[in-house]
């Protein structure tokens, strides 16, 4: 009873979703799909101005009709800005166009993320490149191309979007988990750097989402990992966006959306240095399963030791 009534209250507290978004200017990288895409389209229901980047022209467009066709009246923005958020010079050159165009955006979504699974010894030294230049450095680097404009307004929301994986190493993810567990590393110094400066911080840790990416994913996958991904759960990115918009209009700082998903982060965090025994006892679980022609992390294709420095 207790505690019914102060989630009522503190219902009563939160201004409307529809009102606190509406007319607000919204960045969004990696808008074209996935939880980029559905987090633009539920701005856009909400009154907000749209702003979404991303690689593919085409797909950028596609995205841009799709959020057009959620907005709340025919006066909003919704605008599309191609940039490769691996690239700084394109970055600085998005943000002084948007800055220009639209002015000082009242949230900034860095949702652009790669994956490429796999055990370490069989992922490619680009790999390891590409998916810290995409996830991690485009984070940085469209923070810091944005951010000064927000705190000379004082206002502000940034949102970075990591995953399960950047709380909790998994399993043929060394390269995705080592990017994502940057970001959280990131977006935690950042948040205690600018908390007082009237600038909201939120970091979000979705787990598996229905989307182009998770698809990529999948066919990739280990099979050890594509076994221990069968107890985590999946979640739409309708989902996944409705519960981020939640904790930005609440101005939480840590969003993870999914049931397995939190309980995974609690016990992480409560365990401590137990949790990796449970890990291990999990693994080895997944090796039974999948029969150990199928466990390739203690098999390497390089004859020569020395080349293994030289990759």
């Amino acid at each position: 009873m207790r505690r019914r009534i102060l989630r009522q209250l503190w219902a009563s507290t939160l201004i409307p979703m529809a009102d606190q978004f509406n007319n607000r200017l919204v960045f969004i990288t990696g808008g074209s799909s996935g939880i980029g895409l559905a987090l633009a389209k539920q701005f856009a229901a909400r009154g907000a101005n749209v702003w979404i980047a991303a690689r593919r022209i085409d797909q950028l467009q596609d995205a841009q009709a799709q959020i057009r066709a959620a907005c709340q009246n025919a006066g909003q923005t919704v605008g599309i800005l191609q940039l490769d958020v691996a690239d700084r010079d394109q970055i600085a050159a998005v943000a002084a166009e948007l800055l220009q165009k639209a002015g000082t955006p009242d949230f900034v979504i860095n949702s652009a993320g790669v994956v490429q699974p796999g055990e370490f010894l069989k992922l490619e030294p680009e790999h390891f490149d590409w998916m810290m230049d995409i996830n991690y450095l485009g984070t940085v680097f469209v923070t810091r191309a944005f951010l000064p404009a927000m705190l000379k307004r004082g206002s502000g929301h940034l949102v970075n979007i990591s995953s399960s994986a950047g709380f909790v190493g998994v399993y043929g993810y060394t390269g995705y988990s080592g990017s994502k567990f940057a970001v959280k590393g990131f977006t935690d110094a950042l948040r205690s750097e600018i908390k007082d400066c009237g600038i909201a911080v939120s970091l979000v840790c979705p787990p598996d989402t229905e989307t182009p990416q998770l698809e990529y994913d999948d066919l990739h996958k280990p099979p050890i990992t594509r076994e221990l991904s069968k107890t985590a759960g999946r979640m739409k990115a309708d989902q996944v966006a409705e519960i981020i918009l939640r904790g930005i209009q609440r101005r939480q700082y840590l969003i993870i959306p999914g049931f397995m998903n939190r309980l995974t982060y609690i016990a992480s965090s409560l365990l401590g240095a137990a949790w990796y025994p449970l890990m291990d006892w999990m693994v080895r679980d997944a090796r039974r399963t999948v029969g150990t022609a199928n466990d390739k992390a203690c098999q390497s294709d390089l004859d020569d030791p020395d080349q293994v420095g030289n990759q």
